[in-house]
């Protein structure tokens, strides 16, 4: 089976990817666990998880051979939560500009909801809610940064160029996100066109974020820079520090993530491009 894996790299990547789209799926639009108590990202982050560590014992490869390393941890979570601070700081106030300059008022509100391309989500209130999300949201990213930038990135490299690795798990990433806009298509909430347009525009973005992020593993060597930036993207810009107005909450939310993305996107890759150059 190790060799199985490792000789066909692409191919042994895309099944399992397959069998991981297959279950988040099923759970988003079947189960429908994010219109319950437990959030969609329950059931196929464990199970993603768990998958980490199945492939990782066919293989024969320890956690530190995926950037689970058991050093490094501290400096690497530090820069991820500075750059996203930063780049999330600078879009909210971007967003609340642009609102303010429509007529509208603006307040910060603490509160959990789901994402929702809609705008319609679910608002729950309360500490007990909060931490659910907080939990939730690092289970999330243990899996995705795990499987992508961790089994999928290093599983590729071992035949081809650390270039072609970054850019196919990036890749899988942005296809893995599909499942948002499917769902709303399924619900009605949007029409086809609406859902190609956002499902072209989430492999855009979402495979971006997966650039950066895959940089950022190779920068520190281990997944925790790219796994705090991604837990404040969900957790807090996306989860629980909303925008509110009198018309609405959150109603230019994609904007706010659009522009903290950018930001931190050229961030990362001027750094990288400043590495490699010193490098050479």
């Amino acid at each position: 089976m190790n060799e199985k894996i490792l000789k066909n790299t692409v191919l042994s990547c895309w099944i399992i990817f397959a069998i991981l789209i297959l279950v988040h799926g099923f759970e988003a639009i079947v189960l429908r666990t994010d219109e319950t108590i437990l959030g969609e990202n329950c059931i196929n982050k464990l199970f993603g998880i768990l998958v980490i560590f199945i492939v990782l014992r066919l293989i024969n490869w320890k956690r530190e051979d995926i950037g689970f390393n058991n050093t490094g941890f501290v400096k690497s979570i530090f820069t991820g939560f500075i750059l996203a601070i930063c780049s999330f700081l600078i879009s909210y106030i971007a967003e609340i500009i642009i609102l303010r300059n429509q007529g509208l008022n603006t307040r910060l509100g603490i509160f959990t909801t789901g994402f929702s391309l809609t705008g319609e989500a679910a608002v729950h209130t309360g500490i007990g809610f909060i931490l659910m999300c907080i939990f939730f949201n690092i289970i999330n990213v243990i899996m995705e940064e795990g499987t992508f930038r961790g089994l999928f990135y290093n599983i590729v490299k071992t035949d081809h160029s650390m270039r072609f690795a970054c850019f196919f798990q990036a890749f899988l990433f942005g296809v893995w996100h599909i499942v948002t806009p499917l769902h709303n298509l399924i619900d009605g909430d949007i029409n086809i066109a609406a859902f190609v347009g956002l499902g072209v525009g989430y492999i855009i973005l979402a495979g971006m974020m997966g650039i950066k992020w895959g940089l950022l593993y190779r920068m520190t060597g281990n997944l925790y820079a790219g796994m705090a930036d991604h837990f404040f993207n969900n957790c807090i810009a996306t989860n629980l520090l909303h925008v509110i107005t009198d018309t609405g909450t959150d109603e230019m939310m994609i904007v706010r993530v659009m522009i903290a993305q950018l930001l931190s996107f050229a961030v990362v890759l001027t750094l990288w491009l400043r590495r490699k150059g010193a490098e050479e």
